[in-house]
């Protein structure tokens, strides 16, 4: 994942809302968010290439998520998948705060990265560049490819999105509005952090379009006080246009365009 935005306990009825999108190289092969065969209590996309995961949501409630830390300087072909950290908290039964303890103790596995995992209860972030895991107060939050809560300019729109959104009786299309949003920063706004300045333009838009790299995937989740998560995926082309979209698992290809001409 390269941006998301989450409310944690921000309303009563709706103790967890999320809206993230995907960044990835095209010729990663993955599969859309459905429930896995061989691990049927998870709802996630699954990446072809290492098996694990970004994103997804457990039957009982668990959710996680990763992002990368972005450092060109720090790129080991050897590292393990950061995408099993995502299927291994939602498969499992450890609590948040155990389970990002026990990632931190084996960080140096991998390349270096961003990790939320929560349960019905509590909410934990584990940077590998920040510190010790710690648990998340309650209100809204975002994570790009920096510690979480950094003011990068998208990072900062998602959550004034977000602050928005969770106005809204149902606030997911809003979100996907927010996550549609090709817009690049200003040269002035953008953060310095060792990419070429055209892939740092590139970059600071929610929604990052190219044949070669860009959105592959936005997701919104939402549960409810009162009733099983929701998570709605739309899978995107290089141009940014939502050619599958699912439900709970559901698959299905559009018919009509899903967001405004524009947003």
């Amino acid at each position: 994942m390269c941006l998301i935005a989450i409310a944690w306990q921000a309303r009563a009825d709706m103790p967890l809302v999320v809206a993230a999108n995907r960044d990835e190289w095209r010729d990663r092969a993955a599969e859309p968010a459905h429930w896995w065969p061989d691990r049927p209590d998870l709802l996630a996309g699954r990446d072809l290439q290492a098996g694990g995961t970004w994103l997804g949501i457990s039957r009982d409630g668990r959710f996680a998520a990763v992002t990368n830390f972005r450092d060109p300087s720090d790129r080991r072909s050897t590292a393990r998948s950061r995408g099993e950290l995502v299927a291994d908290f939602l498969a499992g039964e450890l609590d948040p705060g155990a389970y990002a303890a026990g990632v931190a103790r084996h960080a140096h596995e991998y390349n270096a990265f961003n990790l939320l995992v929560a349960d019905t209860a509590t909410l934990w972030y584990f940077g590998s560049r920040e510190g010790p895991p710690r648990p998340v107060a309650p209100g809204v939050h975002a994570l790009s490819n920096h510690v979480l809560d950094e003011p990068w300019p998208k990072v900062v729109r998602a959550r004034r999105s977000m602050e928005s959104a969770i106005r809204e009786a149902d606030p997911a299309p809003a979100l996907f509005r927010m996550l549609s949003d090709a817009t690049p920063a200003t040269d002035d706004e953008l953060p310095r952090t060792g990419v070429p300045l055209d892939w740092e333009r590139r970059l600071s838009a929610a929604l990052i379009r190219g044949e070669d790299y860009g959105t592959r995937n936005s997701t919104v989740v939402i549960a409810a006080a009162q009733a099983p998560p929701m998570l709605e995926e739309w899978t995107r082309d290089g141009a940014g246009e939502v050619i599958l979209a699912s439900r709970n698992g559901d698959v299905e290809r559009p018919s009509r365009r899903l967001v405004p001409t524009g947003a």
